[in-house]
């Protein structure tokens, strides 16, 4: 569909408002990123505000505090699906709706509420890792590149046409935290480049491959739990995609540990998973799966501060053959 007028004066020139829906700092940057664009922003939608911290004092997600800074409308409905949220967000008579990590599932009502329809933006290139956590599934699996998507959003999770996609390279040592941001603002610049060809009806919807579909789903505390019968090779990946959470964590002498810092170590004497070989260059050498060896660089057991392996072991009087659970 093509809005008259659109493709000679850019997207400042809809004729209509727009419904950005988002929750964490993910998103913040496409909001950012619209408003510059002079897109006329009708309501901000957001999840709720909830106790966090160790206070559990109630907070607001970063796309409500940004758009209170924006002098934006907000509204924080329980549920998107609540008829007191669609009346209003009817009565606005919305251009599109912009979805960015909201965390809410779409009705009928809803997907059919924009005559342009919902937009999202996902942090994959789709259809692989579809699902709440592509980031960290990437990271975790060895993947060497990644990247952003906007699609149509339709009833299924993640399953709708795509309409723009950018690669983005992940670094070998690449964290979760690291990456996100980066995700971010390259989706931030996809956005807008969708939303202007979107108007000025110069997008063609392209349906997913079935055969290229894999599953990222919410990510727990419990998945950053070591299985010491994976490679070496995939422990890293791991830590580095539960960075900054859950973590990587193990259990050593009858008690929890982080494991902060660690990479795979060549050449290292083999040993049974989970199995302390020794320090070698001031890293606590553990055996994991196929024969390779894990070399801990920095460890944290729970209210403890950060220790170095060195430390760790005089501290905790490790010896080689020592077994972390």
């Amino acid at each position: 569909m093509k809005v008259d007028g659109v493709a000679r004066r850019g997207v400042a020139a809809l004729p209509g408002p727009v419904i950005f829906f988002g929750t964490p700092e993910f998103a913040v940057p496409t909001l950012e990123a619209l408003v510059e664009e002079g897109v006329a922003i009708g309501l901000v939608v957001s999840q709720p505000d909830r106790p966090a911290g160790r206070g559990r004092q109630r907070r607001s997600p970063p796309v409500a505090v940004k758009a209170r800074q924006l002098g934006l409308e907000l509204a924080q409905p329980r549920r998107v699906r609540e008829a007191e949220f669609l009346e209003r967000a009817a009565a606005l008579d919305p251009l599109l709706a912009v979805v960015v990590a909201f965390g809410q599932i779409f009705r009928g009502r809803l997907l059919r509420l924009p005559a342009l329809g919902c937009v999202n933006l996902h942090a994959s290139l789709l259809p692989r890792w579809r699902g709440a956590s592509p980031i960290v599934a990437a990271i975790a699996a060895g993947d060497r590149t990644t990247g952003v998507t906007t699609m149509v959003m339709e009833k299924g999770l993640d399953s709708g046409p795509i309409l723009r996609q950018r690669e983005i390279a992940i670094g070998d040592r690449e964290t979760t935290a690291e990456l996100s941001p980066r995700l971010a603002a390259a989706g931030a610049e996809l956005m807008i480049e969708t939303v202007r060809a979107l108007a000025a009806g110069e997008l063609t919807p392209r349906p997913q491959r079935p055969s290229l579909i894999t599953h990222a789903p919410m990510l727990e505390r419990a998945d950053g739990r070591v299985d010491w019968r994976l490679d070496a090779a995939s422990q890293f990946n791991r830590l580095r995609a539960f960075t900054p959470w859950p973590g990587l964590h193990a259990e050593q002498g009858g008690r929890p540990v982080k494991l902060l810092a660690a990479e795979p170590v060549a050449g290292a004497e083999a040993a049974a998973p989970g199995v302390v070989v020794g320090l070698r260059r001031d890293l606590l050498v553990v055996g994991c799966g196929g024969g390779t060896a894990l070399g801990i660089a920095r460890l944290q057991r729970p209210g403890g501060r950060p220790l170095a392996a060195t430390d760790f072991v005089n501290g905790e009087r490790l010896h080689p053959g020592d077994r972390f659970e």
